[in-house]
């Protein structure tokens, strides 16, 4: 599959349905109302993206306070993903996306000739529209706080 236009701020997400670290499917229809938190992330296991998941995961309960989920995506199958969250006690979803279907249906660039995600994060509203959008493969942990800045800014703006 091609890589499509890449989603633009205001831009729905599109639907999606993976399975997660612990084989469950999950849709982007299950969170209509929630505003999401998507990153797309290389490799398990490697130093970045366990920094990043691990900042995730200590940042999870203020991400949950604003009513946001947080979703990580890479193309690893659910096994490995299933020992990763295990590992470091991800309690978020972790979606395998093999062959990058998901992720490409967003338009988000790879890396190593389209064959590993690069390192970004798509903030929606609740209505899966793009609010934010973040992309830093060498500043992992700044995805957390850029995200979690935005939608604070976002719920704050709303009420």
């Amino acid at each position: 599959m091609p890589l499509l236009k890449a989603l633009d701020i205001g831009d729905r997400i599109p639907d999606f349905e993976l399975q997660d670290q612990n084989g469950q499917w999950i849709k982007r229809d299950d969170f209509k109302g929630k505003p999401l938190v998507i990153f797309f992330y290389p490799k398990d296991h490697t130093p970045g993206c366990t920094a990043e998941a691990c900042s995730f995961r200590d940042y999870e309960s203020e991400f949950q306070a604003v009513g946001a989920k947080v979703i990580g995506i890479n193309d690893a199958e659910v096994s490995i993903h299933k020992s990763f969250a295990d590992k470091y006690d991800l309690k978020y979803p972790v979606l395998s996306d093999p062959g990058h279907m998901v992720r490409k249906s967003f338009g988000a660039p790879g890396l190593l000739f389209d064959t590993v995600a690069n390192r970004i994060t798509y903030v929606t509203d609740g209505s899966h529209k793009v609010a934010y959008i973040f992309t830093s493969l060498f500043r992992a942990n700044d995805h957390v706080s850029e995200s979690l800045d935005y939608v604070k800014k976002m719920v704050h703006d709303t009420h």
